[in-house]
This record gives C-alpha cells, sequence and structure tokens, in this order.
C-alpha cells in the first residue's frame, strides 16, 4: 500500500528516533547502513520530512538528523502524508482509475474497510509507542 520511500521514511525516523539520545543528531551514513536504504535516496526522502518540519538536519562533523516533534506527538499518520500524500487511502485496490461506491471494483467494498483500519491506526499509533514496542522486545527494527 505505500510507496518504498514511505517504508524508509517510516523505518528511518524510527531509527533515528532510538538513537537520538541526549539531543544527538544521527547521520545520513549511519541511517542508510543500518536500515540497509541507498544513501542518496535516503537523503532525499529525510529532506522531505525536514521541509514537513518532522525532522532538523544539522550540518558539520556532528551533523545529522533530529526530530522536531516529541515521539509521543508525532503520530504515523504525519508520515505517509508527507511522502505518499493521504490520496493511498482513496485509491482502488486493484488500480481501476474509475472504481468508487457507484462504479466498485471486484474488492472496493472491502478493502474500503481495510484502508479505513490502516488509516485509524496511523492515525492514533505514535512514534513513541513504536519506540517503547522496540525497547521492550515486543517488535524489530534492522540493525547491523
Amino acid at each position: 500500500m505505500f510507496s518504498r520511500s514511505c517504508e524508509y521514511a517510516l523505518q528511518s525516523v524510527l531509527y533515528i528516533a532510538l538513537h537520538s539520545e541526549n539531543g544527538k543528531a544521527v547521520g545520513l551514513k549511519e541511517i542508510s547502513t543500518s536500515q540497509q536504504v541507498p544513501l542518496h535516496f535516503l537523503s532525499k526522502i529525510l529532506q522531505q520530512l525536514v521541509r514537513g518540519k518532522v525532522l532538523t538536519s544539522i550540518k558539520g562533523p556532528n551533523g545529522g538528523f533530529k526530530l522536531i516533534i516529541q515521539p509521543n506527538k508525532l503520530r504515523l499518520i504525519k508520515i505517509v502524508e508527507l511522502i505518499d500524500g493521504l490520496e493511498i487511502f482513496s485509491r482502488c485496490g486493484i488500480g481501476l482509475k474509475k472504481c468508487s461506491d457507484h462504479t466498485p471494483c471486484p474488492i472496493h467494498f472491502d478493502y474500503n474497510v481495510v484502508k479505513e483500519k490502516i488509516r485509524q491506526l496511523l492515525s492514533k499509533k505514535t512514534l513513541a509507542e513504536l519506540c517503547d514496542d522496540v525497547s521492550q522486545g515486543r517488535s524489530i527494527v534492522n540493525y547491523l
């Protein structure tokens, strides 16, 4: 459902939240290596999050990226909105252009239920909750 860019954005923001103790910025290369995301591609994604005021970018030898929004106030829907837009929740599940409630594709109504549940999940779930799940060992993230 999400683009690869959006997946990388979600993974990277989680990584930054988990590794920015004491206000330390997390370097682009560190994020790229740990999350196995091409450096140039990741740079463009993170710059979108800087423009969207989720991250700040710090230049220099100790530079990198830091969260602007506190993890307990950052809902995952914000990241999805900045990278993929919210139109993903109105697209047809099989890619038809004229799919609607009046002219539904074969999975239209079932898929709408799933999309709405995902929208609700992302609107409710905060970055802090993801960090807690990882810290408590209830879920994993990529580490090298």
